[in-house]
């Protein structure tokens, strides 16, 4: 018999984005409805962290908008139809957390 994998609950968001962002990677928001994880190397490096997270709070998909409003919130993301200088990631846009 397979295995149902959990489903992720939306209050969960802010711990998942937290621990993708200690896993090393640059989690953010592609416009109004995509986020990346974060560079593909950095994805590589936290591999097994990664398949950790994924297994801990389980499906994520179906919370694909929740999760881009709350990178949008928090300062994490880019606006592909804004000048590149304004986006995420450059020096003067960046927030720490």
């Amino acid at each position: 018999m397979a295995r149902t994998k959990r489903l992720m609950n939306a209050s969960e968001i802010p711990a998942f984005v937290d621990r993708v962002i200690k896993a090393g990677c640059d989690i953010c928001a592609i416009g109004d409805d995509m986020y990346v994880l974060g560079e593909v190397e950095e994805q590589d490096a936290a591999e097994e962290e990664l398949d950790r997270i994924g297994e801990e709070f389980g499906d994520r998909d179906f919370l694909l908008l929740e999760i881009v409003a709350y990178l949008k919130s928090i300062g994490r993301h880019i606006d592909p139809k804004s000048p590149m200088e304004t986006w995420y990631g450059n020096e003067g846009n960046r927030r720490s957390h």
